[in-house]
């Protein structure tokens, strides 16, 4: 995995081509590691990113957003109409940064 600290959040990478290999390590190594930050998970390089490969993810993310930390997901390929409300998704890694600007602003003031 490749993590990188960005100003407001970490940014976790799969170093290999195996997402679903990736999404089980998310789920043991976030709560480990990273539970007190908001995380993006860099998916950009999945380019045929399917509804199943992402809600591999929705466990480890329902799992952050009840500790009040943003989780989400960076990808352009999977089509929005189709993700369920569990889980957050975005185009570029600077929307995801804006994203979690704004549930940092909604957690301040209590929404």
């Amino acid at each position: 995995m490749i993590v990188k600290k960005s100003n407001n959040c970490t940014v976790l990478e799969d170093e290999h081509f195996d997402i679903k290999r990736f999404a089980n390590y998310l789920s043991r190594k976030i709560p480990a590691s990273f539970e007190t930050q908001n995380v993006l998970v860099d998916l950009l390089k999945y380019e045929n990113l399917t509804l199943e490969q992402l809600l591999l993810f929705i466990d480890v993310s329902n799992a952050h957003r009840i500790r009040k930390q943003s989780f989400i997901i960076i990808n352009n390929a999977i089509d929005p109409d189709i993700l369920p409300d569990e889980i957050m998704v975005v185009p570029t890694l600077q929307e995801g940064e804006d994203m979690i600007e704004m549930e940092e602003i909604e957690r301040d003031l209590g929404l």
